[in-house]
């Protein structure tokens, strides 16, 4: 059965991990599934929104193939203009896309956009920044820092734990302020992550029944002696059972404002954004996204 025809928006971020290599086969499959594409010219200057906003009155959704920094900067033009998101996962990590149980194969990626199924998804924001996957204030916000894209690029997933280990040796704890439900609550944190989507990081899990449309923030405080305790937390973080260990305060809420003694660097879906204080809050089915049923809501 033929799909039915839709014109649609093509953002490629043609430096991402597998961007490049796939564009062409990309817009290919595409047409092959009935969209008319429209892209902008390769020397265009506007950022991925301003586009977005743009070509609003000219399509009825828009694709975005890159990994989810590029979806990260996609994301509010998506928002305002409420346009439809289909996702190709040609980046390093895809966190977004697998939280979705969007398959890492083009075709496939493809084949859930031209079925047609949108699921409505939330958004994290944290100091008007929005986030798909997680926010965080602590080791992983230094390891984005450390984290090259000529890394990301030649190691792929592979990078991050390289880039962890060096940093392992330096990370030491830091004291900090939670601000949640009219509480003020002071920790002393290696880490602190604020989670929209189930998994970040190339594959770590924020919280094993989340869900990026369960109107929560997954919040998750690693209060360890030492930062070398990680390692031995590294299979519970993958997992998502993380919030069993004794030195894990972990809650879901809706809002929260972290505070720290001195100025700490907040990371957004794996980009550097600011630093503390860092006020946090959910947008509930902010964006709508081409995705397959939700297993479990069945």
């Amino acid at each position: 059965m033929p799909y039915p025809q839709k014109t649609a928006l093509l953002l490629i971020n043609q430096r991402s991990r597998k961007g490049r290599i796939e564009a062409s086969r990309a817009q290919t499959l595409l047409v092959q599934a009935g969209f008319t594409l429209l892209q902008p010219d390769e020397d265009e200057t506007r950022t991925y929104s301003q586009l977005i906003a743009a070509y609003a009155g000219r399509v009825e959704a828009v694709i975005v193939g890159g990994g989810d920094g590029t979806l990260n900067a996609a994301a509010p033009g998506v928002m305002q203009t409420g346009l439809p998101l289909g996702i190709l996962p040609l980046g390093t990590a895809n966190d977004f896309a697998r939280t979705l149980g969007i398959p890492a194969s083009l075709e496939q990626a493809v084949n859930i956009i031209a079925d047609g199924q949108l699921r409505a998804v939330d958004l994290g924001e944290v100091n008007q920044h929005l986030f798909l996957n997680v926010s965080s204030i602590g080791f992983s916000a230094e390891l984005a820092r450390n984290l090259t894209a000529e890394s990301k690029k030649r190691w792929g997933v592979g990078g991050y734990a390289l880039a962890a280990l060096r940093l392992l040796r330096q990370s030491r704890p830091f004291s900090a302020t939670l601000v949640h439900q009219g509480q003020r609550v002071p920790v002393k944190t290696v880490q602190v992550s604020v989670g929209n989507g189930r998994f970040y990081g190339g594959g770590m899990t924020v919280e094993q029944r989340a869900a990026p449309d369960d109107g929560l923030l997954d919040v998750y405080s690693l209060e360890l002696q030492h930062s070398w305790q990680l390692i031995a937390l590294l299979p519970f973080l993958r997992r998502g059972t993380h919030g069993r260990w004794r030195n894990v305060r972990a809650f879901s809420t809706t809002e929260l404002t972290i505070e720290t003694r001195r100025p700490h660097y907040i990371n957004a879906d794996g980009e550097i954004i600011g630093q503390t204080p860092a006020h946090f809050r959910l947008l509930a089915r902010a964006l709508r996204v081409y995705a397959p049923a939700d297993p479990s809501a069945e």
